[in-house]
């Protein structure tokens, strides 16, 4: 479904992130496996890859950095002539009731969050812009449609993801390349496991499907959006979260 087309995932050492970039490559994507610090990790993101006959590079960069991100498009441009899809995963948390929560610690997310996905579409926009049916798919969240108490910061930028895949899927639309955005629910990763367990049961109370999502459950839907199949949808929040109401 996705042979010969070339898909970075920002932040995808672990997690999430992780869990797309193996669906894609699977799937037959040429697949560029960013990430920051976590170079064993993506090597061996990258090897899972390849021992299922697909393709993929681990590149490094912080997405907070435009000039890292630059320096990172155009070795894939030396790669494999361009991006087709950008899946915008990478994501941080300082989490802290907003009385206590700084301004660095406010904008060292912001930078991340939002930052970074400004940083990579910019330097990928024309690749994606050109494609035949490019896909630019930006990973948000249900803390962005509802809110999460101590995540001011984390809500805000996955909220402004909204609006932001919203105005690309317009200005986009006239090329054939679309933008959509992915609101995962609460999904089992290490970042969920710190969750002290009283809590990861409330959570688990409020969703109807009553359990968390597996990182399958996001990466399927993010290669649904990834492939010709959504040709027809842009501009879209696709709601994961097991049935929680926003």
């Amino acid at each position: 479904m996705l042979e010969n087309q070339t898909c970075v995932v920002t932040g995808a050492s672990r997690g999430i992130g992780r869990g797309i970039a193996e669906e894609l490559g699977r799937h037959g994507a040429n697949v560029v496996v960013n990430y920051r610090t976590s170079e064993a990790a993506a090597h061996e993101v990258a090897d899972q890859v390849e021992s299922e006959g697909g393709n993929a590079v681990p590149l490094q960069a912080d997405v907070a950095d435009q000039d890292e991100v630059d320096a990172m498009a155009e070795r894939v441009g030396e790669l494999y002539g361009s991006a087709d899809v950008l899946v915008s995963n990478a994501g941080i948390t300082i989490d802290k009731k907003f009385e206590n929560m700084t301004k660095e610690d406010w904008e060292t997310v912001m930078d991340v969050n939002l930052g970074g996905v400004f940083n990579a579409t910019n330097a990928f926009f024309e690749d994606i812009k050109a494609a035949d049916e490019g896909r630019l798919v930006n990973i948000s969240s249900v803390v962005g449609q509802q809110g999460n108490y101590g995540q001011a910061n984390y809500a805000a930028t996955k909220s402004g993801l909204f609006g932001f895949t919203r105005t690309l899927a317009l200005e986009l639309a006239s090329t054939g390349s679309t933008a959509n955005c992915v609101a995962p629910g609460f999904v089992e990763t290490d970042m969920l496991e710190d969750v002290p367990e009283r809590v990861q049961q409330k959570i688990i109370d409020r969703i109807p499907l009553n359990r968390f999502a597996e990182v399958e459950d996001i990466a399927g839907i993010v290669r649904f959006l990834a492939s010709r199949d959504s040709s027809y949808m842009t501009g879209q929040v696709l709601a994961v979260n097991g049935g929680m109401e926003w």
